[in-house]
């Protein structure tokens, strides 16, 4: 991909190949990739051959490089608009001779795939790891790195969701780290307005997702997108959110165990929110809590 690709990119001799709209545009395509590569070629691989001989403590050197796994995060992060970028130029002659060049029965975006395709691959070879490591020396560690990579996998999930927020003013980063996301039916009952309201909340729940960030609540409402791959990924308008600092919560409502309520100000606005199961709901419990507390 770098040889064949990346390094076309500035090779002159290609250059009337490239249309001027793709020019510049290396690091959209490519993201981080090469950051990836590195990390692979000069500090994992090295500290994987450590271990031939004892692979059931291999965990360690997961352990040891977990910090630098945050890169795959960075390359999702980026890989929606790569990949827009690619559909649009995906039939272009450049991109055509370098695969001819290569030989590869595959086109570019395949190879694109790969780092996504390998961090999800690391949990799996993991929990086969475990599966045979039960009672050995490492397997601690290796429990530890799986925890480790499924944290890693699940913050890689959060973000992707997150970068489709529209429409938020502010800046999502001030918000502190987003600890969940998620799809809920939501009631409203507002103390304010006309009673009419009271009786309309019992009725009919809104589709909200909710994005749970150390210090806000974000209510959006998700809109599906057309179209293939990462583009079908929906796209998150934004409602309104509620300051953590002012938020209370009431862990059980009468008559269903999926239900559990957010309100805001002393009750002046209260959120029946049903979550699509007692697991989910027990899960946003908890951290609501945490952060409460």
């Amino acid at each position: 991909v770098f040889q064949g690709y990346a390094a076309e990119m500035d090779n002159p001799l290609m250059a009337h190949l490239i249309s001027p709209e793709l020019q510049n545009k290396k690091d959209i395509l490519f993201g981080n990739m090469e950051e990836i590569y590195h990390f692979h070629n000069r500090i994992f691989l090295r500290e994987l051959e450590n271990y031939v001989e004892y692979p059931e403590l291999v965990g360690r050197c997961f352990l040891d490089q977990m910090e630098d796994f945050q890169i795959y995060e960075k390359y999702c992060q980026n890989k929606p608009r790569s990949e827009s970028l690619w559909r649009q130029f995906s039939d272009s002659i450049f991109f055509q001779e370098c695969q001819r060049k290569l030989d590869h029965k595959l086109s570019l975006d395949s190879y694109l795939l790969k780092p996504v395709q390998r961090i999800t691959k690391y949990q799996l070879l993991l929990k086969e790891m475990l599966k045979y490591s039960k009672n050995c020396e490492g397997a601690e560690d290796l429990q530890e790195a799986l925890t480790s990579i499924l944290g890693i996998l699940k913050a890689v999930n959060d973000s992707m969701h997150q970068i489709a927020i529209t429409g938020y003013d502010g800046n999502l980063n001030e918000l502190g780290k987003l600890l969940m996301q998620g799809s809920f039916n939501v009631w409203t009952d507002h103390k304010k307005g006309h009673t009419k309201v009271k009786d309309l909340a019992r009725f009919k729940p809104m589709q909200r997702h909710l994005f749970l960030h150390e210090k806000a609540v974000l209510f959006c409402k998700k809109r599906e997108e057309n179209g293939e791959g990462y583009e079908k990924a929906p796209s998150y308008s934004y409602k309104h959110s509620l300051n953590m600092a002012a938020v209370g919560i009431t862990e059980n409502v009468k008559g269903d165990a999926k239900k559990f309520e957010i309100w805001y100000n002393a009750r002046e606005e209260v959120y029946i929110i049903q979550a699509p199961t007692p697991e989910v709901k027990a899960t946003w419990v908890n951290e609501i809590r945490k952060v409460l507390t």
